[in-house]
């Protein structure tokens, strides 16, 4: 298919509307709009490509976004228009060829957008059509994605706490968002506290999360902990403390086991995986399943 056979249209969108251009091959704007967002903007959109390729025409609407998914580039898609994924920061860098003064607006982005995928369609990837199926394994595996995310970024704000005002911590437990770190954490969440944890409390904790060498382990946390450690004041200790109050940590506990014992069912392909179980149940934060 040649380039005079080809239609471009630039759609920069926003929340509640699409600004949208239409652009032939020699760069000449053949129309805009500003369309609102769901099915009566699209039906526009239809009937603006239409008109400039009329009913009988046989070229292709090439079409510039700044997403990959959505119900609105889904629907361009089962249209029959090639939709190109623009990211942000190539929009970024391709703006700063057609105007140094750093002005931005949603129109000029559309026409930015069209004029791009005029001239560099050949460095984009179009958006391919999967199935129902095949979308769902991509919704599923962003989640799973982003609570990996946040669980990290959770731990790393524990392990900056803790090393505030209760280094043994982080002296005794090797792994923060482990089972039975946290369940030891919300017994005892302050230096003074965990001191006094008794042996049967923390080999408890480490045979419900189904540590080995129990006994060894237990001897380690425990010294570590009565230890002699630098600290901080009883009210600065007792404050900080407050911040990992028990809700919070059972909600880190949560956090933690939820990106591989929720997602993973929900996903239609994967629910035949043996080891999927269902979401854990809520605990009290004692520590007690």
């Amino acid at each position: 298919m040649t380039e005079d056979e080809l239609l471009f249209v630039g759609d920069d969108w926003a929340q509640d509307h699409h600004d949208v251009e239409l652009m032939d091959a020699a760069g000449c704007r053949l129309s805009k709009a500003r369309l609102p967002e769901g099915v009566a903007g699209i039906e526009r959109l239809y009937v603006m490509i239409g008109m400039e390729l009329g009913e009988d025409s046989k070229a292709e609407a090439v079409i510039g976004i700044e997403a990959d998914r959505g119900p609105w580039v889904q629907a361009l898609i089962a249209a029959g228009c090639t939709v190109c994924a623009v990211n942000p920061l190539q929009a970024s860098r391709y703006r700063e060829r057609l105007a140094v003064s750093g002005a931005k607006s949603d129109a000029a982005d559309a026409h930015m957008l069209a004029d791009m995928v005029r001239t560099d369609s050949h460095q984009l990837r179009p958006i391919s059509g999967d199935s129902a199926d095949a979308e769902a394994v991509k919704v599923v595996t962003r989640a799973h994605e982003t609570l990996i995310w946040e669980r990290t970024r959770t731990t790393q704000r524990l392990r900056h706490a803790l090393l505030g005002y209760f280094p043994a911590a982080l002296e005794a437990f090797d792994d923060l968002d482990a089972p039975d770190t946290l369940e030891l954490l919300v017994k005892a969440p302050d230096p003074v506290v965990a001191a006094k944890l008794t042996a049967t409390q923390i080999g408890a904790a480490l045979k419900r999360a189904r540590r080995r060498s129990i006994l060894d382990k237990t001897s380690k946390i425990q010294a570590v902990l009565r230890a002699k450690h630098l600290s901080q004041p009883p009210a600065v200790s007792g404050s900080t403390s407050s911040a990992l109050s028990r809700p919070r940590i059972c909600r880190w506990r949560r956090l933690s086991c939820w990106p591989s014992a929720w997602i993973l069912p929900h996903c239609v392909t994967w629910r035949a995986v043996p080891d999927a179980t269902t979401p854990p149940r809520s605990e009290d934060c004692s520590g007690k399943p």
